[in-house]
């Protein structure tokens, strides 16, 4: 038996396509607790993160070939990493940027250049936020299908954004995938287009809005997507048969008659 003391090595992926940006902090993880392990590109980062187990992930969201957003969203999905905490240590610098990338799974959104001390400092803190949060994860072993990762994301990420007018390409650059991609997974796996998905899911959420909440009808157009009162209500109106106005009425009517059935 040695005199040296045991030490308790981390795991920590390193997904940059500059790593020349981070080299003061990469030689201070070598001399650290902390274990590096290096990805160039975000594909490569996903390979190594779904195939092996992190205590940790720096992130930078400037990849050479995928949004470090769609990263971080398809890591949350996967049940590999999802306990995993991710640090955002990138060169997007905006509001924009770092609302995003804690609204799609990052704990901490550091700018660079950052203090290599600093970035070793909150590593540890979300290090031990995570092991004290490590009995409530999900057995990898019943791990989903990439594909169904990227659907996972996709979804989550057109619900939170339901109201956005986008291109079929610029969903798809947000999980990481072209847009022929995407919808070809819809398609497999759904048996629908991204677009009729969305569709679909304007109607239930507007059916939703209008039986709980008591939201002007310009204000539910808005919140899933139309122009206008009138757009929405000729949409609604063409799917349901009804106006907006009338399914809520109806809905009204029906929901005395259900308590007192229960009743």
């Amino acid at each position: 038996m040695t005199g040296k003391a045991f030490v308790n090595i981390s795991r920590v992926l390193v997904i940059d396509g500059r790593p020349e940006d981070i080299h003061a902090l990469t030689s201070l993880l070598k001399h650290s607790q902390w274990q590096p392990t290096l990805a160039i590109t975000g594909k490569l980062g996903m390979q190594l993160a779904l195939a092996s187990m992190f205590d940790l992930i720096l992130l930078e969201a400037c990849l050479p070939d995928m949004s470090g957003f769609a990263v971080s969203r398809l890591l949350k999905e996967s049940m590999a990493a999802n306990g995993t905490p991710i640090i955002f240590l990138t060169r997007a610098s905006s509001i924009q940027d770092r609302l995003e990338g804690l609204n799609c799974g990052g704990v901490d959104y550091l700018i660079k250049p950052c203090a290599p001390e600093e970035v070793l400092a909150r590593m540890h803190i979300h290090r031990k936020l995570a092991r004290q949060q490590s009995s409530n994860r999900i057995d990898s072993s019943t791990q989903p299908p990439y594909e169904k990762l990227i659907l996972q994301a996709a979804i989550h990420y057109l619900r939170a954004n339901l109201a956005l007018q986008s291109s079929l390409e610029t969903i798809a650059r947000e999980v990481g995938v072209y847009g022929k991609k995407l919808s070809a997974i819809f398609r497999r796996h759904l048996g629908v287009t991204v677009f009729t998905w969305i569709r679909e899911e304007r109607l239930r959420r507007s059916k939703e809005l209008l039986v709980r909440t008591p939201m002007a009808i310009q204000d539910i157009a808005e919140e899933v997507g139309f122009s206008s009162a009138c757009n929405f209500s000729t949409s609604f109106r063409l799917q349901t048969g009804r106006t907006p106005n009338q399914f809520r009425n109806e809905a009204a009517i029906d929901e005395p008659c259900r308590s007192t059935n229960h009743g």
